[in-house]
């Protein structure tokens, strides 16, 4: 597939709409319409068995959703992963992790958008104040016994799937671990 360039039709802070003409293998035209939005960091607070979710309201969804945390650096930045997981960390629940694994990198939604993620996993955990976004000030956040999180997915209580594919990440991470 070869691009034929590209044309901006939308932008705001938080992400660019583009359109761009392609050539098929075939020779025929066709077009691709691309959400750009910067990468993100997830974060899997981890204390024993329990684990650190956040809730709020997902306006394209029209609902309250439970994930872990996650978020861009502001204004399309980029931002290296591990400080970016920090502060997304710190903003979102007000812990502080003396470790983070990176356990591995996600694809939103490829066929849509460039946007990835990077996986973490942070343990020695330390209770601070969050220091939420305005966007955020509706967010909650709770810790969770490992197998109601399993259950709360299963039940379609957790559908956010970049933390259903984080959480996989994880069960991957100890089944490696001797």
């Amino acid at each position: 597939m070869e691009s034929l360039g590209t044309r901006q039709v939308y932008a705001n802070p938080w992400m660019t709409v583009r359109e761009d003409p392609i050539r098929r293998a075939d020779g025929t035209d066709g077009i691709y319409g691309v959400v750009d939005k910067p990468d993100y960091a997830l974060v899997i607070p981890l204390d024993g068995e329990r684990i650190r979710l956040v809730e709020q309201f997902r306006y394209p969804l029209g609902l309250r959703r439970w994930e872990f945390p996650q978020g861009t650096a502001p204004d399309r930045a980029d931002s290296d992963p591990l400080e970016l997981a920090g502060r997304e960390l710190r903003e979102e629940t007000g812990l502080r992790a003396g470790k983070m694994i990176e356990l591995g990198l996600l694809d939103v939604a490829p066929g849509m958008t460039s946007q990835r993620g990077r996986v973490f996993l942070a343990t020695q955990l330390t209770e601070g104040f969050h220091e939420r976004e305005l966007e955020e000030q509706d967010m909650r956040s709770a810790w969770f016994p490992r197998a109601e999180f399993e259950a709360m997915i299963a039940k379609g209580e957790i559908t956010d799937a970049q933390s259903i594919a984080a959480y996989t990440l994880l069960l991957l991470h100890e089944h490696s671990q001797p």
